[in-house]
């Protein structure tokens, strides 16, 4: 368990618990630090590391590189590696935490997105990683955690505002905006802000099969990471109160955000026609994450991966990150733009008032909001069609 908030070099946040069924005949784990498995660490029946865990040598961690981070604010996005052999089969168990889409407007902008090129660099830097790890070699993987996976934003407003037309609200005083897509008779049915993403059926919308169309950030990587088929619905963001388990919030494009990706050389050490992959507590209250679960059946005393199998991966990688590298200071303008995608030139525009439902309730906004015009116990928005 990586506690050490404070350690802001090396703080992940990330933890991980592993369970040795009984049945196991051999299990052993491996020190990244003498690069040889450690038959004495498993003798006693239980082990716990938590707190500053950075000289404990199971375990390799790392934070990505800071220019990684698409707001320049170094956060605690990470990797932990831990290698187990199982009845003399190999394996790399990885929990990994991406970055998330910091506005729903920017992602909105193109496909793939701003973010969704920093989560691609992220995990190509991880890889790479591994394969030229010449000292801890390398064995198929497991790579599992929240990828922060987004579905195609831009694509999927597209495909809900069909004969929609979009107004842009914005906040006179703090230049907030949204976008309201409404129909014919006026009724709002996408509201896409920068952290609002809201539709008439928000609670059945997302659960359809049409949304898995537009889940395409690991296709690029298809050559290096695999997984099985998706069969559950979107694991974020749920709702955090007790009573509403199953309802999405409206804050961000329901996603799978939460996978378990393997490495391809995985299939040679599993039989593949027995696995589950699914969610847990898909109608109990978990968090705004639904976790995901995979189980395998290992093949026993199965080798690691041959060496000349990685000088092509390698390549590839490489060609991969190149086509994924922007300009960095365009890739941090767009990270923190709330209003991308907003076309220009308004065809109308007018100004709302919008109050408080009870004379009680205090609403920002009582002064002047913009020249003689006068927000009276309300805030004042301008409202554009686009």
């Amino acid at each position: 368990m990586d506690e050490d908030f404070k350690s802001a070099e090396h703080f992940t946040a990330l933890g991980n618990i592993y369970f040795g069924h009984k049945d196991i005949c051999t299990l052993r784990i491996w020190n990244f630090l003498t690069h040889c498995w450690d038959d004495n660490q498993l003798d006693n029946e239980r082990q716990i590391f938590c707190g500053n865990i950075e000289t404990v040598p199971t375990k390799e961690k790392a934070k990505f590189p800071q220019h990684f981070f698409p707001e320049c604010k170094w956060s605690r996005k990470g990797f932990m590696r831990t290698r187990w052999e199982i009845n003399g089969t190999a394996i790399d168990l990885v929990n990994i935490h991406l970055f998330h889409d910091a506005s729903n407007l920017a992602a909105c902008e193109d496909f793939p997105s701003v973010y969704c090129k920093t989560r691609r660099r992220a995990l190509i830097h991880t890889i790479e990683r591994f394969h030229l790890d010449d000292k801890n070699g390398s064995v198929p993987f497991f790579l599992f955690g929240d990828f922060n996976f987004r579905c195609d934003t831009a694509g999927v407003v597209k495909e809900l505002t069909t004969n929609l037309t979009a107004h842009r609200l914005q906040s006179v005083k703090n230049e907030s905006t949204k976008i309201n897509y409404r129909n014919t008779d006026g009724n709002n049915i996408l509201t896409v802000g920068k952290k609002e993403f809201s539709h008439a059926d928000h609670q059945l919308k997302f659960k359809e099969l049409w949304l898995k169309e537009f889940d395409k950030e690991l296709a690029p990587l298809s050559e290096f990471l695999v997984e099985y088929p998706i069969n559950f619905i979107p694991s974020y963001p749920f709702e955090e109160d007790p009573e509403m388990p199953t309802d999405y919030m409206s804050t961000r494009c329901p996603s799978w955000c939460d996978r378990i990706l393997m490495s391809p050389q995985v299939k040679d050490i599993i039989d593949t026609d027995e696995w589950t992959y699914d969610m847990i507590g898909e109608s109990v209250c978990m968090g705004d994450h639904k976790p995901i679960y995979l189980t395998v059946r290992l093949k026993p005393n199965k080798g690691s991966t041959k060496p000349t199998c990685l000088v092509k991966t390698l390549d590839s990688l490489k060609t991969l990150m190149n086509q994924t590298l922007v300009d960095e200071s365009l890739w941090r303008e767009q990270s923190n733009v709330d209003d991308a995608g907003i076309p220009p030139s308004p065809t109308s525009s007018r100004y709302v008032v919008v109050k408080a439902i009870s004379s009680s309730i205090n609403v920002p906004g009582e002064e002047n909001c913009v020249d003689n015009l006068e927000a009276e116990n309300g805030v004042l928005l301008k409202e554009t069609t686009v």
